[in-house]
This record gives C-alpha cells, structure tokens and sequence, in this order.
C-alpha cells in the first residue's frame, strides 16, 4: 500500500514542501502572521536502504541546503545509526513494534549550515501503510528539545497532549494541545495544525501547510533562490513576534526547568 504522505503512483522518494506557516494568538492580546516556507518530507527507512542520502540533498555533509541526522533525536551521528536508530529505540521504549513501515520525517533544512527546527514531525506507519503514531519534536530558543508521542494516530483526527515543555516566553508551562494532521485525496498537499488551549479555552492556532513535489536539483535551487537565508528568518521572525509581545505587555514567563523526561505520551 502507499504511504498517505507519497503522492499517488509514486515511489517512497523524498519530497519538498512549499506552503505556508500561520500563527495567530487569541489571548491575552491578539497578534497574528502569516509566511512563505518550505521543508522536507523524507521517507527515512527507504533513505536508510539505499545506503544514501536524500539525494540530490546532501547528508552529514556541508552544502547550501543539506540535511544533518544530529539535528534530530538525541543528536546521534551517522556511525551510531543515526536519527532513524534514535526514533526505532524511542518506538520500541513506547511498546510501539508494529510502527515497522516507512517514517516520514516532515522537517527543515540546514541552510548555509545553520539549523533552527521549532517543530518536526515523524509520521510512523505500519507496514501495511496505515499510521501508527506521529512523534512531535519541539525545539525551543533556549537549546532545549522535548517529543510528545502522539498514539494512536490517524489522519484528520483531533489528537490531543498535555504541554510539560517550554516553547514561548509569552506562554505558562500548563493546558494541552491539539493536533490535527490533514493530507488531500490526491497526497499532495499536507497540513500539520498545532492549537494550544489553558484551563479557560484557546490561546494559540498553528499551521504549516505546503504542497509536495519530488526533492530535486531543480526544487532544491528554487527553495534557495527564493529563500536564501529561511532558517535565519525563522529565528528572526521569533525574536521579532517576541518584542510584538512584549510591546503588547504579554506577562513574560522564565525559562523553567526541562522536563525530567525526554518522552511524553
């Protein structure tokens, strides 16, 4: 069966996304945008098979655009299996075995060698193609990196977690979220919603959304050319929607300590 995440008639080959991240906060000031990206869909166990990379992409390896498996996990390399060793010991820790298929891992880039991933995501599917369980990786400002495993999972359900880590400032460790993982009937256009409520109702809605297409030399210059410095403006968009914030006189929470555990269910 193919996997939700290829598009039809094709073969597990990886793929770009272009789309959209959207962000709008409800309370306690309302502050809302809106911009252009682009990531990666990489089906990971069919990357490890072939021995190879995501070609034409680099990996562990300095380019333009490049993917790094350090960047993900807990910051393996290539020699100790990589992040695809890391996520196969996570899902057997969670008494996921069953989530043998292929993993789909919905990422950014390094650009010009530097990284910054706010969230990525590990769609785990059986071998029969039908999801198992989507792993959540939060990266904060701050250095710190948590995953929230989301089981059982299936596309277009409401899944739902309590928040244990600290992503913004502006937000209190407390509440859930909700999460929503939509792709269309052609598998072409996918869209990763993320909303946060607290005790009172909703705080924050989230999306990223894109359309995909095979990762190619060709797709691989035009994400370059038209967003040459993408990871750095991730960054400066967040450092900038902060001071928004801080403008709004949004109350300002420290940084608290990080979870004792690495994993949340």
């Amino acid at each position: 069966m193919t996997s939700p995440l290829a598009p039809a008639n094709s073969t597990n080959q990886a793929h770009m996304g272009f789309g959209q991240v959207r962000h709008l906060r409800l309370k306690p000031a309302r502050n809302a945008f809106a911009y252009r990206t682009y990531f990666l869909m990489l089906p990971m166990r069919s990357l490890q098979l072939a021995g190879a990379c995501p070609s034409p992409l680099p990996r562990n390896r300095w380019a333009p655009l490049s993917f790094y498996d350090r960047d993900h996990g807990d910051g393996r390399g290539p020699e100790a299996g990589g992040a695809l060793a890391w996520l196969d010991e996570l899902l057997a820790r969670e008494g996921l075995q069953d989530a043998d298929g292929e993993v789909w891992l919905h990422c950014y880039p390094r650009v010009l060698g530097f990284t910054f991933k706010p969230v990525s995501f590990w769609y785990c599917h059986r071998k029969d193609g039908s999801l198992r369980a989507i792993v959540v990786e939060v990266n904060n400002t701050f250095g710190q990196r948590h995953c929230y495993v989301l089981d059982p999972a299936s596309y277009g359900a409401e899944l739902r977690s309590d928040k244990v880590f600290h992503v913004s400032p502006f937000c209190p460790v407390e509440g859930g979220y909700r999460f929503r993982f939509m792709v269309d009937a052609e598998r072409r256009r996918t869209v990763a919603r993320i909303d946060y409520d607290d005790a009172l109702g909703p705080v924050l809605q989230t999306s990223v959304s894109g359309t995909l297409e095979a990762l190619t030399a060709q797709s691989l210059r035009r994400a370059l050319w038209r967003y040459p410095l993408m990871t750095l403006a991730v960054v400066g968009r967040i450092h900038w929607q902060a001071l928004r914030l801080f403008v709004k006189r949004v109350r300002f929470f420290h940084v608290p300590p990080p979870p004792a555990d690495f994993v949340s269910r």
